[in-house]
């Protein structure tokens, strides 16, 4: 029997760095990013889709979607940016659950579904447990701020963009403190699989 875990975050939270830890271990990890870029590519059925609704104004030279373009269009008129992701989502989401079905049937004992919004867009019910990489406010805005070269007022926007940290730890099952050492995290981990019952603690 497979065990989904569902692993979500904030932006520079830390999520990446678990997710890695997954993969040293071997556990297969689907990206929900990844999907979503994949999803769009030439030929998909989103990609249509897009094309359609937004117009070939949002294609590159070679056909495929200039992100850059389609976003600053999403990002002033919320109508559209519903309409994009009533394209996507779907599609990102028919393409993890092929994936899991790959996985439980190859028997894994450990899937984890990397998605940064599982609990704004109601995803939960993909994963069998929720776990949250957790920062506090101070060492968040910090490590967005250093990461992305950005001042703090568009960090604090980004970041306030997105449901508090402090709000997704009432709603997972379990909790990583990523506010010391990479060590430290990793600990945290081994010990949360431990109680889930999970072979595979070496991490």
């Amino acid at each position: 029997m497979s065990l989904v875990i569902g692993l979500t975050g904030g932006i520079a939270s830390g999520k990446s760095t678990v997710s890695n830890m997954f993969k040293e271990m071997g556990v297969t990890v689907i990206d929900a990013d990844v999907e979503a870029r994949l999803a769009v590519q030439k030929g998909e059925t989103a990609h249509q889709k897009i094309m359609a609704e937004f117009g070939k104004g949002v294609l590159l030279p070679g056909g495929e979607i200039d992100r850059q373009k389609l976003g600053a269009i999403i990002f002033h008129q919320a109508e559209k940016r519903q309409i994009l992701n009533s394209i996507v989502h779907p599609e990102v989401r028919n393409r993890m659950k092929r994936q899991i079905e790959e996985a439980v049937r190859k028997n894994e004992e450990v899937i984890v579904l990397d998605i940064p919004l599982l609990i704004e867009s109601k995803l939960t019910f993909m994963a069998d447990k929720t776990l949250l990489v957790y920062v506090d406010p101070a060492t968040q805005l910090k490590r967005l701020m250093e990461r992305n070269s950005l001042t703090k007022e568009d960090a604090e926007a980004r970041i306030s963009s997105q449901m508090p940290l402090s709000e997704k730890v009432k709603l997972a099952d379990a909790v990583i403190d990523n506010n010391g050492t990479i060590e430290e995290s990793r600990t945290q981990l081994a010990a949360i699989l431990s109680g889930w019952g999970i072979g595979k603690t070496t991490v």
